[in-house]
């Protein structure tokens, strides 16, 4: 088929005469249950819509970069565009990667040798691998038992269906279909879930945000900051000490880790995937525009410091989003739990600032906010960061090269929300030196009847020529003849921060004897590259948007 059509004007008739085509084709070979994975830039080929929704994204949208349509002639079985249920033994295999058939087959000829037994690995492999391959109920093609797992714990976490409400109807289905092989439980559904990978780690915390209990700490009972007990104490025992051995001991708080590497290698096991993880070096247009953040100098600047990890395309960029919110959906209630998104910048735009591309890093529990003390929790992250950064990498492999390589990946900066960027650089936002731009050299004069600060100096950023410098009336009276300050480097950061000892915790008075505006010393300055970078910390757009743009207007 003559794709040609695709880049035509969105408008025309005959866009929208060929759209109909496709859709009558797709539909057909796709949309037996009436939806298909949308090809527009926004859905990217990840959402399954209905098809007048499927036209409407790509009449206002346009199709993906490099969307292929296949001939109208060709058989339904010639297309790869498959349901995602359809392939759950090649799903397994990318659970499982290194278990190839050659493999298999001979751990299978060794087993029934009876030289050796499998591995736990390979028989967790082999029990979903027959899943996978298991008929829901005799003589059913639709689904296998992984297929139907799959499907019916997607539509659990999309529809934000409660763990009661999944149970129940667990076991309606259960009641209605006897023969069919349904999980009796949601234990048993997460327990299949958990085994396809991409799980997360438990991690205890001090509730007062002093320490984590990992690597050396893992088997201590009391923090060393505050001397908080790790665990809840009954109602009855207020003492750890008296409460029975027989008596199943809960945390008092719990991060949730989800690990960055296999996540990261998750995206070179699909090859369609992992071409897109080179867009940004080889089909990236090269034209001095500033279109995506391979067109900055943040990015230029990195890779002429650091050639070794620029030359290999494959490695990761990353950027950290993080922010509070309420799990509870309510403004009544005051809790704040904050989570810790990354995004890989490998990806083309229409493809990295996807939902299904977001990796959820850390979930940090409420009631309150961490503030300063987020450090304590980003000690997992930066670990698996420093091993990342490492020069040796982390085999992974590249299906769309068939071949494996050795990955590595770096944290070129971060996105937040004005008070956020106080937690994560270290510099606190509040008071007379609240700019991180203008650091030591901020204009503040402090307002006598609401005794808040205003800031001043804004001209300081105009040319040298500029009227506004000579504009006494306009502004507080006085002319400018100051030059734009000069923002620190990480070296400087770095020295100015030298030789302080820095504690986290609830109970933990601030640290008073950090100069200026500081709090603490980042621990993003742990990664070796991190004073390095250009561009360290950003201020998200939406907050720029609502808070300053709108009051102008």
């Amino acid at each position: 088929m003559d794709t040609s059509w695709i880049s035509l004007p969105r408008s025309t008739i005959e866009y929208k005469r060929r759209l109909d085509e496709f859709l009558d084709y797709i539909f057909y070979i796709e949309g037996k249950n009436g939806q298909i994975s949308c090809p527009c830039i926004d859905c990217g080929n990840q959402i399954w819509v209905d098809r007048e929704e499927a036209r409407t994204h790509l009449l206002c949208e346009g199709f993906i970069k490099g969307y292929t349509i296949f001939p109208l002639n060709s058989k339904p079985c010639d297309t790869p565009m498959l349901d995602a249920e359809d392939d759950m033994q090649g799903l397994v295999h990318d659970a499982f990667h290194g278990f190839g058939e050659n493999r298999l087959e001979s751990k299978i000829e060794t087993q029934n040798e009876g030289r050796i037994m499998p591995n736990t690995t390979t028989k967790k492999f082999y029990e979903v691998l027959e899943d996978a391959k298991k008929e829901l109920y005799p003589g059913c093609k639709k689904f296998s038992v992984l297929s139907f797992i799959i499907r019916l714990y997607h539509g659990k976490c999309v529809g934000k269906c409660s763990d009661k409400g999944f149970s129940l109807m667990l076991d309606t289905v259960r009641e209605a279909f006897p023969d069919a092989s349904i999980p009796k439980s949601l234990y048993e559904v997460r327990k299949i879930i958990r085994e396809l990978g991409l799980s997360y780690d438990k991690i205890d915390a001090c509730p007062n945000d002093c320490m984590l209990y990992w690597k050396e700490n893992i088997n201590k009972t009391k923090c060393d900051t505050c001397h908080t007990s790790r665990y809840k104490t009954s109602e009855d025992s207020k003492d750890e000490s008296t409460t029975p051995s027989s008596e199943k001991k809960i945390a008092a708080k719990v991060l949730r880790y989800f690990p960055l590497i296999p996540r990261l290698q998750r995206l070179f096991m699909s090859s369609k995937t992992a071409a897109y993880m080179r867009w940004h070096e080889e089909s990236r247009t090269k034209d001095g525009y500033l279109r995506y953040p391979a067109d900055t100098p943040a990015w230029k600047t990195f890779d002429f410091k650091y050639p070794d990890f620029a030359c290999e395309s494959r490695n990761v960029r990353l950027g950290l989003a993080t922010d509070g919110f309420n799990p509870y959906r309510t403004m009544s209630v005051s809790h704040s739990t904050w989570h810790v998104v990354l995004m890989p910048y490998n990806l083309p735009p229409w493809m990295c600032m996807q939902q299904p591309y977001f990796f959820l890093s850390l979930l940090i529990p409420g009631p309150s906010a961490p503030g300063n003390n987020i450090d304590v929790y980003m000690e997992p992250l930066v670990a698996e960061l420093k091993e990342l950064w490492d020069i040796n990498g982390v085999e992974t492999y590249d299906a769309s090269k068939n071949s494996n390589f050795q990955m590595r990946a770096s944290l070129l900066w971060t996105i937040s929300d004005f008070p956020a960027y106080a937690n994560l650089s270290g510099w606190s936002t509040k008071g007379e030196l609240s700019c991180p731009s203008c650091h030591r050299h901020t204009k503040a004069q402090r307002l006598t009847h609401s005794k808040k600060y205003c800031f001043m100096g804004h001209r300081r950023y105009l040319s040298c020529d500029h009227y506004f410098r000579k504009d006494k009336k306009s502004f507080d009276g006085t002319e400018e003849q100051e030059r734009q300050p000069r923002g620190l480097t990480g070296s400087e950061v770095l020295d100015e921060l030298h030789g302080f000892e820095i504690k986290f915790g609830k109970l933990v008075k601030s640290n008073p004897n950090l100069p200026f505006n500081w709090k603490k010393r980042s621990i993003f300055f742990e990664l070796p590259y991190w004073k390095d970078n250009l561009l360290r910390h950003n201020l998200d757009v939406m907050h720029i948007e609502k808070n300053v743009c709108d009051n102008i207007i």
